[in-house]
Parts: C-alpha cells; structure tokens; sequence
C-alpha cells in the first residue's frame, strides 16, 4: 500500500477515480476536474488541490479529495470565529487543510474507499500531512456517517449543522403534496405560485442534452447577475457550467423562467438516481415568489414526476420549512493541531450542539404539515 499526494486529478485515471466515488454526481471525475480545470477552485482562488492517494500496487485503493485553503469562503461549514480568535491571540489559522467539494454543501463520502482499513490509512496519511505542512488544522466537511466513524476513532471533534429537505410521500403531483400541508402553508405557497402566473411567467425544465449552448450562456449571465445585486463575486464561471453540462448530461436539469416569451431567471438542479439537489440560481428581473417558484417549487414537481425520494433545498433557511422542507442533521469534523485551542474549540461545540438540539425541539412545533 502507498499513500502520495497529487495536485491534479490530471494525474488520476478518470476510471479509477470513478469507480470509488459511485454515482455521487458531485464525488464524479467530471464535476471536481471541471471546478479546477476551469479555474473555479485552483490555487489563484483558494483552493490548492492535495489530494490523497491510496495505492494498492497499481490500483486505486483509496482517494481522500483535500484542499490547502487560505480562506474559509465557499465551504458552507463557518469557522471564521475560529480564525479571528487565533488572530486575536497571534496565531494564523491559515493555511488550514479542508476535505470537501468545493461550494458544494452536499453530504457524501469523503474517503473514498470500501474497506475500513483503508479509510483508516487515509485519514492517518491526511493527518500526517497536515503535520508535515504546518498547517493548523484539518476539517472534513459534509461526510457521510461511515467516514465519521473513522474519523471521531482518529480523535477529530464533530460538528452538527442543519439542512432542509423535502422527502416524497409517493405524492402523484404537486397538489397531492399540498393536501398534505396545515391550511395556513397550502395557502401561502398557493399566492406564491399565482403571485408568478399573474406575472404573466411560465417555467420549463431542460434536461441533459436538451440544455443548449445559449441556455448555459443565459444561466451563467443570471448566476453572475445574482451574485453581484448582493455585492459579492460568484464562485463559478460560464466554462465550469458549459464544461459539465458536456461531460455529465444526465445529472443536469435546468429551471428556465420565461415572461412574454423572453427567459428572465433561472435554477440549475442536480439530479442523481434517487435525489434532485437544488443547486445554483439567478433572475435578470425581480418578481415576488420567483426564486421560491424556480428553486423550490419547480424542483418538488421535478421529484414528484420523476420519481426521485429526496429534494435537498441548499444549505440553511428556516424558511423552506414553509415550503414543506424539514430540517436535517449534517456533520463536520474537525482536528486542530494546537492543543489548548483544540480544547476551547471542543467546548464551544459542545455549547453549540446543546443550542441546536433545544432549537430542533422549537422547529418540530412549525411542522408545515398537518397533525399525524
């Protein structure tokens, strides 16, 4: 067995790498190479690609995805108290390894491999290079609940965050599901809906190859729109979407939001066999509802009619539970390299975890749904 570090997956045969993500679109060689390959997570932006290597001979035992971050930006897991408390005490938190996928909140396996001992010497090798870089820490976002188990026997602190999701109910469409609500929520989302019709807005779906050259153009304008109406810099470009979009047809499906025959918004969704991921969204014109109509409600009825068991709604927001999405569990974790912030940092969490769990308690009184 032999561990080594590459900083592309160029170095990897997309095979080899394939067979140990499975059909996890976002674990696929397609999707991590295209977010590097097109400058999206590179070291000019952040993201220093070390990822870990488990070879058994010749084959690929083992891969463990790692990145060298000098920020925390695009992680969806927020540490920047962390960091600022090692400022405050003349410490660098950065660099600090990250396991993840990069803007992509999304829980799956973060050591890909199938059998525990290799998982264990992966997670050793990873440790043992955040020792031999110097760096502060290592944290390991969104992994399944097989990772964390090794994980927390190698000694890293576990983190509890919160998503919402909405489950199909074997619903036969979307007023099915509706039934299923309390009075007050079938309501709201019913206004919500007419609040787009009156406007005169029709959506439509765009599956795979059905998703044209100008269709990403047009998405990529309105994702990029978006983000800088809330003064910020968006962390994908129009070559990641156009290169994905040719390299795993399957997996996409596109929201487009069309007023008077002109397309005016758009949400980008990521389907794989038996879950849709709400993913990436933006509007050339603002309508009231038009971003619960094209990130959540087109997405139910996108599960409802295809079949599929899970609709994951983005990170955060208390308010898609009005929407008939429940809160979840996900996890991180986290090792620090110096002890006695290691420990402070382990009793914040323990504090935290407490606020959560007498929060959860809170929202299972909101349930959208009807008693029983």
């Amino acid at each position: 067995m032999k561990l080594h570090v590459v900083s592309s997956l160029a170095d990897v045969a997309p095979e080899a790498w394939n067979r140990l993500a499975g059909d996890d679109p976002f674990l696929q060689y397609a999707f991590l190479h295209a977010l590097h390959d097109t400058g999206c997570a590179c070291p000019d932006t952040g993201w220093a690609p070390q990822y870990l290597l488990l070879h058994d001979g010749d084959t690929l035992a083992g891969a463990m995805p790692l990145y060298l971050k000098g920020h925390s930006y695009g992680e969806y897991v927020f540490d920047w108290a962390w960091a600022d408390a090692y400022q405050r005490h003349g410490i660098e938190y950065y660099p600090k390894l990250l396991s993840a996928i990069p803007f992509t909140p999304v829980v799956g396996s973060r050591l890909l491999a199938s059998k525990p001992d290799h998982r264990n010497q992966l997670v050793a090798g990873a440790l043992e290079l955040a020792r031999r870089s110097k760096t502060t820490s290592l944290h390991v976002l969104f992994p399944t609940a097989t990772d964390i188990e090794c994980l927390t026997a190698h000694g890293f602190l576990l983190r509890q965050g919160r998503q919402f999701h909405w489950t199909n109910q074997h619903y036969n469409n979307f007023d099915n599901f509706l039934a299923q609500l309390s009075h007050d929520k079938r309501k709201k989302i019913r206004q919500e809906r007419r609040k787009v019709r009156d406007a005169g807005i029709t959506c439509s779906w765009l599956e795979g190859r059905a998703i044209s050259d100008d269709d990403w153009h047009f998405f990529a304008r309105c994702y990029s729109q978006t983000y800088r109406e809330h003064h910020s810099s968006p962390y994908l470009n129009l070559d990641f979407f156009r290169c994905i979009g040719a390299a795993m047809p399957d997996n996409l499906v596109l929201v487009r939001a069309e007023r008077d025959g002109k397309p005016i918004a758009a949400s980008l969704l990521v389907r794989s066999g038996s879950r849709l991921y709400g993913r990436h969204w933006g509007a050339l014109e603002h309508h009231p509802a038009l971003h619960f109509e094209a990130c959540y409600y087109q997405g139910i009825e996108y599960a409802i009619a295809r079949g599929l068991q899970v609709f994951e709604g983005g990170a955060q927001g208390e308010h898609k539970m009005a929407r008939g999405l429940l809160p979840v569990t996900t996890q991180s974790a986290h090792w620090l390299a110096h002890p006695e912030f290691a420990a402070a940092i382990e009793n914040f969490l323990d504090r935290e975890t407490a606020l959560m769990e007498e929060h959860d308690l809170e929202l299972a009184g909101r349930s959208p749904f009807k008693a029983g």
